[in-house]
């Protein structure tokens, strides 16, 4: 919309009353003009802004809450890099499986990496930062070739023997009840099923 100026002829000897009578005259116009356009929010207007913003509320804060929770799962499996070396090692040579491994202090993300001496699987346990206590566990499962020159299936480690062929690591969270490993074929399942929610987990540990 455009808006005039009243007409306001300039005088030498009246400028300022007949500057006053321009403002004024423009102030009214104007405030004319915003009342016919409606200017500001109704209440019925922040009503719907109000709306809208708590459904998208609704939809992100629940995904970046999923967003941060998946990234400190990554640290945990940061963390359990060690545990793999300490098992891979003793797999090779008919040790215990965790032989020689200490597991890290606590963090604010993970509580504890556990080794299992029977079959070489490694626990992750995270805090409550990351997931509910009894939701948050994820299993590491190692496996070798049946047959060092022709594997047709993957086994489980075998207790205080030496262990021939490639391990290979396998990550399970929770509902993922089953070895999804290509050819020479599917892997030992975890002993312990674990608990995190696999919308936390990364894709390789979901079924």
């Amino acid at each position: 919309m455009i808006f005039t100026l009243p007409y306001c002829p300039y005088s030498q000897s009246s400028l300022a009353t007949r500057s006053r009578s321009c403002r004024a005259g423009w102030s009214a116009r104007l405030a004319r003009a915003c009342r016919r356009l409606g200017f500001g929010f109704t209440l019925i207007e922040l009503m719907i802004v109000l709306a809208i913003v708590g459904v998208i509320a609704a939809y992100a804060i629940p995904a970046y809450q999923d967003y941060l929770a998946r990234s400190r799962v990554g640290e945990g499996l940061s963390l359990a890099a060690s545990a793999r070396l300490a098992v891979a090692e003793n797999a090779a040579s008919g040790n215990t499986f965790s032989g020689g491994y200490a597991s890290p202090p606590a963090t604010r993300n993970v509580e504890s990496i556990r080794v299992d001496d029977d079959t070489g699987q490694i626990t992750v346990a995270f805090t409550t930062r990351v997931a509910a206590v009894g939701s948050n566990t994820l299993t590491l499962v190692p496996s070798v070739p049946d047959n060092a020159d022709a594997p047709t299936a993957r086994i489980a480690l075998s207790k205080g023997g030496v262990q021939a062929g490639a391990l290979t690591w396998e990550c399970f969270a929770g509902g993922k009840a089953a070895s999804s490993l290509p050819a020479p074929g599917a892997g030992p399942a975890p002993t312990d099923a674990p608990t995190l929610p696999s919308n936390l987990a990364p894709p390789e540990c979901r079924s």
